[in-house]
């Protein structure tokens, strides 16, 4: 497995060698490379199995970092990334020939973030590239929250793990852009739209692209374990697949169910708190994949706040995959 620590030193020795390392972020852990050696980009794709179809995100340590990869930074997404760098914000910006064409998927824009974690800004700080890191996990599935579950998943194709221990916020970025004067969300994250709406007036949501996706993560089938997963009515769902004699999971916003084991259940957050819902859904995704469940039985969070990207989440988990 691969080494888990927290010496930066090491793991920026690495990063200069071309190799792989996994990063904490606020949002999940990622998989990081040097953006501008295509062959440590190439390797991101190879080890998690991502099609090269979905660009990454470059990972730079301030907003003053950005300048030598974008041609054009508009106001307004300025505005933002003054206000939530670092932080779950990626913007996605018109990409200066310093960019790799495999980074951006040969799209003539690169989606650029400031993370919000001390152990990975002390790292961006020592490298003179920037990092490109998706999720630290095989694609398509669970992303991770935690450095073991980066080593349970890759640990034997990495030389490094940082751990920055559990992730605080539990949901990958918000992704914004521009097109005309509208400000776009790409992909809904653990950044509040309200937040964003209160700068910038109202946007316009665009999360979903089944094959063509204009920006990372927007792809319609995601985020998934591998057993089903089924969307509904728990109250309905529990007892009447109970009845049939199914051993099932249960991922619920707040509600436990004493006819069912501990151990194959999950409840994100038992005070109805969004926040420390977004924080809990990987985990508990993961939890009841490794189970002894045979399927796992959700149910939609409020559509308000973070629900809104907890919901993106569910939905994208239960689609069937369509690549």
């Amino acid at each position: 497995m691969a080494e888990v620590g927290v010496d930066i030193e090491r793991a920026a020795a690495f990063l200069r060698q071309g190799q792989l390392v996994a990063i904490p972020t606020e949002t999940v852990y990622g998989l990081a490379g040097n953006a501008l050696d295509v062959k440590a980009v190439s390797s991101i794709f190879e080890t998690k199995n991502r099609p090269s179809f979905d660009p990454l995100i470059l990972h730079v340590a301030s907003l003053e970092q950005v300048g030598p990869f974008v041609s054009e930074f508009p106001e307004k997404l300025k505005c933002l990334a003054e206000a939530f760098w670092p932080g779950p914000l990626t913007v996605l910006l018109p990409r200066k020939a310093s960019v790799p064409d495999l980074v951006t998927s040969g799209l003539d824009r690169v989606a650029v973030r400031v993370p919000n974690h001390p152990l990975t800004l002390a790292l961006l700080a020592q490298l003179d590239f920037p990092l490109a890191a998706p999720s630290a996990n095989p694609f398509g599935y669970i992303s991770p929250t935690q450095a073991g579950h980066v080593d349970a998943q890759l640990g034997t194709q990495i030389p490094y793990i940082l751990d920055g221990g559990a992730c605080a916020v539990g949901l990958e970025s918000t992704i914004v852009g521009m097109e005309e004067e509208q400000v776009v969300i790409y992909r809904l994250g653990g950044l509040d739209l309200s937040k964003i709406e209160a700068l910038v007036g109202q946007v316009i949501v665009q999360a979903h692209s089944s094959s063509n996706p204009s920006a990372p993560g927007q792809l319609a089938s995601h985020y998934a374990p591998r057993k089903p997963f089924v969307l509904g009515n728990l109250q309905e769902l529990v007892p009447q697949l109970i009845q049939q004699g199914k051993e099932v999971g249960v991922l619920s916003f707040s509600t436990h169910f004493p006819s069912l084991p501990t151990d194959r259940q999950f409840v994100l957050s038992p005070s109805q708190d969004l926040p420390e819902a977004a924080q809990r859904l990987f985990m508990g995704m993961r939890l009841l994949d490794e189970s002894a469940a045979d399927l796992i039985l959700a149910e939609f969070v409020p559509e308000i706040g973070l629900g809104r990207a907890i919901n993106d989440r569910l939905k994208r988990a239960a689609a069937q995959p369509t690549h």
